[in-house]
């Protein structure tokens, strides 16, 4: 049966041709993405076009999947180029602000609601890099290995990203949480610059 099949051997009956595994492919990772996408943009909207352009992308170039490559790895590199090619292609429309809703609301826990909420505005407060590697580290449980594959640097170099980027989720958080004014951190008092970071 499909389902029970990994991913590789799916991503390879796709390459030859089985374009119907991939059905079994989406119905995997389609939720996964789009809260990766969520996380990243903050736009829902966005992040279901984004999905979409993954598959179809996947299902354009599935001769490029070599066989054997772990599936998942293989797939974000995808979901990293489809969006940066969307925001090459269109400048976002609305600056993102911390202050956006969170993703994810929890209407019968106020206080789990309140806590997503401060997580999603602390998320929105790390640089790109830091919130994409913790994202793909944290919330999509990407091993080590294969977020160095896909950010071509060594695995070490990935858990010292990860350390940084907990270590500033957590401060932020902790500050939100305190209601410390978080205005003067966002406009760049303590940003790393671009490729300052190991």
């Amino acid at each position: 049966m499909a389902n029970a099949l990994p991913d590789e051997e799916l991503m390879s009956q796709v390459r030859n041709g089985i374009g119907e595994m991939l059905g079994v492919l989406f119905d995997r990772y389609q939720v996964p993405l789009f809260n990766f996408y969520c996380k990243l943009t903050g736009d829902r909207t966005l992040s279901e076009d984004l999905v979409q352009d993954v598959f179809f992308r996947i299902l354009k170039y599935r001769h490029t999947y070599a066989v054997g490559t772990p599936f998942r790895a293989w797939m974000y590199q995808i979901a990293r180029n489809a969006r940066v090619d969307h925001f090459r292609r269109s400048r976002p429309e609305t600056a993102l602000e911390p202050e956006m809703s969170p993703v994810v609301h929890h209407p019968d826990f106020a206080q789990q609601d309140q806590e997503a909420n401060l997580l999603h505005r602390a998320l929105m407060h790390l640089s790109e890099e830091k919130r994409e590697v913790l994202i793909l580290a944290r919330f999509q449980e990407l091993k080590y290995s294969e977020i160095a594959t896909l950010l071509g640097c060594e695995v070490n170099s990935v858990k010292v990203k990860v350390h940084r980027a907990v270590q500033e989720l957590k401060e932020t958080f902790q500050r939100l949480e305190r209601g410390d004014s978080l205005q003067q951190h966002s406009e760049g008092a303590g940003w790393p610059r671009p490729g300052s970071l190991q």
